[in-house]
């Protein structure tokens, strides 16, 4: 993304310094710069000292690297070149408390550090990305109008950037975003199957499906539901012998385990450590992690003496069906945001961040993996409105419920049918579990709490006894046995 990020800068009438220890990679955006145009603004550079030497006043970072330690060996190696007044801007998917720890680093040195997530893959890097910073508000105001030239716009021509709160917060957002974006991948995708497998469509007649979703109700979009607008072109693409890419794609997403990719997983460890149920990611994360091995799963399938394959779906009217379908994996997508903004929440009550919703809906426009235009429309009046609400919990929204009880018997029919004809469907699943528990006053965990207690003398609340319900520990033991 960093190459992509170089050219949009220089193509916005900026001077660019390359760095990176692979002179083949700065040879190939040179080369790329030169056949555009533009090879009069990047320059490259092959020591700190040089390239810093050559930059003006402030000094202006951009870094797109991979996460973890790589930073700091970067943060110092250009550190004493570094003078107060400049700035870095960690456009990488970094953890947020490496984040804040390098603010702290520079900060005694009155060097501004920003965190700043990027969203919409190399393509977006290339011609306007999702930007979402964050840090203190006198170096977000002077590095906006730089963003603002390249990050993408929405369909009024508004720059999807803005800030999201202090400290590391830019890139906890981003990670929030990234776990959003896992959920409704996994609920498109068991939607593709659904409709490959179990009624038997081919990828055109599914790319054509994905297509009128596009266009019609919720998961329509003026610029985007992204996820399916792309979907609809990966069913229809062609190699140049005439046969589907599609079909010579492995059922393999090995991002987590090989290290690429860490915001799933943490923006999992976060929804447990604060005590969010956040099941749509939860288990579409397993799915990821489950479909990386397949050499496991190809010997699981040995000892078992074969598997549990799809069936196809009698089903009598197909359009009906295809509608089910369609309001089942928008329900998914919007549980996968309601999720995880309640991540948010709990986490800027925590760090005290400061999050601005409404510059986080802006920055979600367009340019990002989870545009999704009904959605972001409906968000619109809630997030405008953040400063004066009590919650963000969305399921605290008339119009967000509304639409999860229009789309509840549509998720559950298509859940049914699914897990009768052996589909793998743990995103559609969990969200209509999620639904189900999160407005019911009646739950297994009766049980589960008198066990608790019975073995371990972790005390219960009594029915009628306990009129705010908090989470908090009961106040009742009953001695089921004697010791």
């Amino acid at each position: 993304m960093g190459g992509g990020l170089a050219l949009l800068f220089a193509e916005k009438g900026l001077e660019v310094l390359l760095n990176d220890p692979s002179e083949e990679t700065m040879d190939g955006i040179l080369s790329q710069a030169k056949d555009g145009g533009i090879g009069d603004r990047i320059s490259e550079y092959k020591d700190y000292k040089t390239l810093c030497k050559n930059l003006g006043s402030p000094k202006v970072f951009l870094f797109s690297l991979p996460h973890g330690g790589v930073g700091d060996s970067v943060l110092e190696g250009l550190l004493p070149y570094l003078v107060k007044g400049d700035i870095i801007i960690d456009a990488g998917n970094e953890h947020y408390s490496n984040t804040e720890r390098r603010q702290g680093k520079c900060v005694t040195k009155g060097i501004r550090y920003v965190g700043m997530g990027v969203s919409g893959g190399y393509q977006a890097a290339r011609r306007g990305p999702s930007m979402c910073p964050g840090g203190d508000d006198e170096t977000l105001d002077m590095i906006l109008p730089l963003l603002q030239k390249a990050a993408a716009k929405d369909q009024k021509g508004n720059s999807c950037v803005g800030k999201a709160g202090t400290g590391g917060s830019g890139h906890y957002v981003k990670m929030i975003h990234n776990g959003i974006e896992h959920g409704m991948m996994s609920a498109v995708s068991e939607a593709w199957g659904i409709m490959v497998w179990g009624l038997d469509m081919k990828y055109e007649e599914v790319g054509d499906t994905f297509e009128k979703w596009n266009k019609d109700g919720q998961l329509q979009r003026q610029r985007g539901t992204f996820l399916i607008d792309i979907g609809a072109n990966i069913c229809r693409t062609k190699k140049s012998n005439g046969s589907k890419v599609l079909e010579e794609v492995e059922d393999k997403v090995v991002q987590d385990v090989t290290g690429e990719e860490g915001t799933g997983i943490w923006s999992n460890e976060e929804a447990v450590e604060l005590h969010i149920p956040a099941p749509t990611l939860a288990t579409a994360h397993f799915l990821r992690l489950a479909s990386a091995d397949r050499a496991q799963r190809s010997r699981v399938k040995d000892t078992f003496g074969g598997d549990f394959p799809p069936q196809k779906l009698e089903v009598k009217d197909k359009s009906a069906f295809l509608e089910d379908l369609r309001l089942a994996t928008y329900a998914a997508c919007l549980t996968a945001y309601i999720q995880r903004i309640n991540e948010i929440e709990e986490a800027d009550r925590m760090h005290k961040w400061n999050i601005n919703y409404a510059h986080v809906l802006q920055i979600w426009r367009a340019g990002c993996i989870i545009q999704a235009d009904y959605i972001a429309d409906m968000l619109q009046p809630i997030f405008a409105k953040f400063e004066t609400k009590d919650s963000m919990n969305l399921l605290f929204e008339k119009s967000v419920a509304r639409d999860l009880e229009k789309a509840q018997p549509s998720l559950k029919k298509i859940v049914i049918k699914a897990l009768e004809g052996n589909f793998v469907v743990p995103a559609l699943s969990a969200s209509l579990e999620y639904i189900k528990y999160s407005c019911s006053l009646d739950l297994p965990t009766q049980f589960y709490e008198a066990e608790l207690d019975y073995f371990g003398k972790h005390m219960y609340d009594k029915k009628g006894d306990d009129p705010e319900g908090k989470p908090e520990t009961g106040k009742h033991h009953f001695e089921w046995k004697a010791a």
